[in-house]
């Protein structure tokens, strides 16, 4: 009997081509659904899906029921999937790809591929170039110039862009939308909105009477190299840096159930549907509709959610995680808010790599309304950074009395550090030294693509650490850029849990490490978090809300957080540890 060990990418491929195979075949949502949301958790998953099927605990893996279960298994013990042979004899698995082109749905593929034998993207490009599909149903020749643009388009962007890039994109975007005469509310809607780490293309809603001047001022913003569609209620454009978007526009009346419907997710939305149906209703981006086809209007959110008579769930929940089930049963977090962060305790000032003294980066953190900041220099082995040495701590900690006394009790400084757990294993400073500072994040950043075992063991030795307080961006990823270790995560949780060490989710949109997933089993297991900017410099202090937000997916609460705590139980609890 063969067994192959697929990894969790691997498993998660798999089942996303089945679920595009299956779209293109036809077959009903739900099942569609099942296996986008098997691939998803797949690939999020903390732990080696190959070791918890040998444990028979597959279905403990959020998102993987019995069904997936079982063709995880069948994968794992043959090497092979029956239904996906079956599958792919059926529907040629190349046909997935061409959903990659913009605009170009299921029904159009399975077209092309049953009337003229076009079977990937190349048989596509080429038909459409001798004009063959403008001769098929509801096609013409705009319809395919617009796929030869679609298919050429694929070559200049990316499937997903991160979230640091989109925000500012969408907040210049929606900054300038604001300006137009009529326009009342504009608000980004999709990934953005519920603050996942990449984002597909930009959904942008706004709230106007009359839709043309706005959608007029959209399509014709200097920036766009192409206007994909243009329309009453929505436009889709191309920018030149690659980037796309689309406008809806909705009268203020039905603006709540717009941005719903554009928010998502596409599963959070099925669920609401299931609700609206039970109570003899339909759903859409424009209203809901009795079985008379009388309308009712939701100008905002939060009576879309009451009609359903569930309280309103925030953007950053809607992933179908259990949200909807939560809100019936009335057990839905307190999720945390960013107001509700009193300490920033990951800061990097001149001593090392960062960019202003140590009074200059309190000031600055005092400006943001907090009452404690940790500075965190990094160690000295970090050779691509100026490190504080053992006999630098003192003068440090003369700086920072001065700069005490200047500030008085207008807020509270720390001495730490962020040092390096080393390539070895062991840390940067000894541990009578680290036993003299106020706070303590280990941190890698250096031998990232050990194996496994060897880059997990040394994060056990920080966490291990009585005087390591916090680990800081565990994985130690870069988005999109470098991926995180490949840790066993389900030992560093039970050793964090064990050792009370808490786990940062670094807030800047380039890690966001520890990510939502991996926050929601953290404070499952009653581990508490630290969210942090990892700030070089003044301007990375506004960072904190994208850390918040990834908080905010992961159902963390204010409790589960030491900096949202006063200085007072920060300090009892730092001093607890040793």
């Amino acid at each position: 009997m063969t067994q192959k060990r697929y990894s969790n990418q691997d498993l998660a491929d798999i089942f996303q081509t089945i679920a595009n195979l299956l779209e293109i075949k036809g077959e009903v949502i739900y099942k569609i659904l099942a296996y986008r949301k098997a691939a998803d958790s797949l690939r999020d998953y903390g732990g080696n899906v190959y070791d918890v099927w040998q444990e028979g605990k597959l279905t403990d893996i959020p998102g993987v029921g019995k069904a997936i279960s079982e063709k995880i298994d069948e994968l794992y013990t043959t090497g092979q999937l029956e239904f996906l042979d079956k599958l792919s004899a059926e529907v040629p698995p190349s046909l997935a790809e061409m959903l990659e082109v913009p605009d170009l749905g299921p029904k159009k593929v399975a077209l092309f591929w049953k009337e003229l034998g076009i079977i990937d993207l190349a048989d596509l490009e080429a038909a459409a170039r001798g004009g063959e599909l403008q001769e098929l149903p509801g096609m013409g020749e705009k319809s395919e110039a617009k796929i030869l643009a679609g298919i050429e388009s694929l070559s200049r962007r990316t499937t997903r862009t991160p979230l640091w890039k989109a925000w500012p994109a969408a907040e210049d975007l929606l900054a300038r939308l604001r300006q137009i005469p009529g326009v009342e509310i504009a608000v980004a809607g999709g990934s953005l909105r519920r603050m996942r780490e990449t984002v597909g293309d930009l959904d942008l809603l706004v709230a106007a009477e009359d839709s043309s001047p706005v959608m007029e001022a959209f399509t014709n913003l200097p920036e766009v190299l192409q206007v994909i569609g243009s329309g009453k209620t929505k436009s889709s454009v191309e920018f030149n840096n690659g980037l796309r978007a689309q406008l809806w526009v909705h009268p203020p009346e039905r603006f709540g159930t717009a941005l719903q419907y554009a928010s998502g997710s596409k599963d959070h939305n099925v669920r609401l549907r299931e609700l609206a149906i039970k109570q003899g209703l339909s759903l859409s981006e424009h209203a809901f509709t009795r079985q008379d086809q009388s309308e009712i209007l939701c100008a905002n959110e939060e009576q879309v959610y009451e009609v359903l008579g569930i309280p309103w769930i925030p953007p950053e929940a809607r992933e179908d995680r259990g949200e909807v089930q939560a809100a019936l049963a009335g057990e839905l977090p307190d999720f945390i808010e960013l107001s509700d962060i009193q300490s920033e305790l990951h800061t990097h000032s001149t001593w090392s790599d960062g960019k202003l003294s140590i009074k200059e980066m309190a000031i600055a953190a005092r400006n943001h309304g907090y009452k404690a900041l940790a500075i965190t220099d990094h160690s000295p082995s970090l050779g691509i950074t100026q490190g504080v040495t053992v006999e630098d701590f003192k003068k440090q900690r003369a700086e920072i009395d001065s700069a005490q006394k200047d500030l008085g009790d207008s807020i509270l400084i720390l001495q730490g550090s962020e040092v390096e757990i080393k390539a070895d294993g062991t840390l940067d400073y000894p541990d009578q030294v680290l036993a003299e500072l106020d706070i303590v994040f280990a941190s890698l950043h250096v031998s990232l693509r050990q194996p496994r075992e060897q880059v997990t063991q040394r994060l056990l030795n920080a966490i291990q650490n009585p005087h390591v307080d916090v680990i800081g961006h565990p994985t130690g990823r870069l988005i999109p850029d470098r991926e995180g270790s490949d840790l066993d995560m389900e030992a560093v949780f039970a050793a964090a849990a064990q050792s009370g060490v808490a786990m940062e989710i670094n807030a800047h949109p380039m890690r966001l490490d520890l990510n939502d997933i991996h926050a929601r089993q953290a404070i499952e297991m009653g581990i508490l978090l630290s969210i942090n900017t990892d700030a070089h410099s003044p301007g990375e202090l506004d960072l904190m809300h994208f850390g918040v937000a990834t908080a905010r997916r992961g159902w963390v609460e204010a409790k589960h957080v030491i900096n949202t705590w006063e200085p007072e139980r920060l300090l009892s609890w730092l001093r607890s540890r040793g």
